[in-house]
């Protein structure tokens, strides 16, 4: 009896996760914005060539709106009680004018057609594709958000100084596995981090006297000139040392041989609980981008199918930065 109660639970589930990315499709403004995918190409190349890192930023902000609230643009909401003011995201989520731009492109094409949600997913998408990495085809149909959500993003962001255990939890919280964390973390292939986020770990790293064990102390003296014991923490530095700008599988290789930047990024190699976890995945792209990249492409489609709005619910906004008046 409490088998079938299980089974039968199992079922529901599986099949409501089905309904709701049945709801999404690829071909979904082929009638009422034709030119979509081809407007947001061109507005995300031309971000690109105005600055390299923007290709990551835009990325980021991706992955930073579907982590709270689902994949609903709440990401873009203006606002002092908005996403955008959370810790995660103060001072570090970036690209909102290319996404008003983009927005403002599209709007002149087809008015009141498409969402800022899903202008973020392609954009993504065409940020890794022309980063040099891999594409797919984008499911679409999202519709935005009426409210953000502050203390959400600052509970449910992943946290560079986080143990693994605590970001596979927070992956699990919106449905996504370990391959996941670890394919969707490779990310950090392209961008910068600022020395706030990792310069603890190049002198008295957690009170022992001495750096993290962890950082291959051949890195330590640049990124100790990078980032000064006196300075304010807004230095960058690149998150894919040696290979910043295109979307490979270095970054892989780069934890392999203990030069991850971020201790959560090394953490999938070296911490204890990756060897019965993510290291294994981890050490495999390291060898083999191709795998890499097709874990990537299914990671990146399961995160941008996280909690949609569809239907009727939510709105297109006009502007990403305020709901309708």
């Amino acid at each position: 009896m409490h088998k079938s109660y299980s089974l039968r639970i199992l079922s529901i589930v599986v099949l409501l996760c089905g309904v709701v990315r049945s709801q999404l499709t690829v071909d979904f403004y082929s009638a009422s914005c034709p030119n979509l995918l081809s407007i947001v190409r061109r507005e995300v190349k031309n971000a690109i060539r105005n600055e390299m890192r923007m290709a990551a930023s835009l990325l980021r902000l991706h992955f930073h709106d579907c982590f709270v609230n689902g994949c609903d643009g709440s990401v873009l909401l203006d606002g002092s009680d908005g996403e955008k003011f959370a810790a995660p995201n103060l001072n570090s989520a970036r690209g909102f004018e290319v996404i008003d731009a983009i927005k403002s492109a599209v709007e002149s094409a087809c008015p009141d057609v498409v969402s800022c949600a899903d202008i973020l997913t392609i954009t993504a998408r065409d940020s890794v594709l022309l980063s040099g990495g891999p594409s797919w085809k984008v499911l679409l149909g999202r519709r935005d958000g009426l409210v953000a959500n502050q203390t959400g993003a600052n509970l449910s962001l992943p946290s560079p100084f986080e143990s693994l255990d605590a970001i596979i939890a927070k992956f699990a919280t919106v449905g996504l596995n370990t391959t996941d964390v670890v394919a969707l973390s490779g990310g950090h292939t392209i961008g910068l981090s600022r020395c706030a986020f990792f310069s603890d770990r190049l002198s008295n790293f957690s009170g022992t006297g001495a750096p993290d064990n962890t950082l291959d102390r051949s890195l330590i003296p640049d990124l100790q000139a990078a980032c000064p014991a006196n300075s304010d923490g807004n230095n960058t530095v690149a998150l894919d040392v040696k290979s910043r700008d295109l979307f490979d599988n270095h970054y892989f290789v780069n934890l392999v041989n203990g030069r991850g930047i971020l201790q959560s990024d090394q953490s999938l190699f070296s911490s204890d609980l990756a060897l019965s976890t993510t290291k294994n995945i981890a050490q495999l792209y390291s060898n083999n981008p191709a795998v890499f990249f097709a874990d990537f492409v299914n990671s990146m489609i399961k995160m941008g199918s996280i909690s949609p709005l569809t239907g009727s619910n939510g709105e297109i906004r006009k502007n990403c930065r305020v709901v309708n008046s």
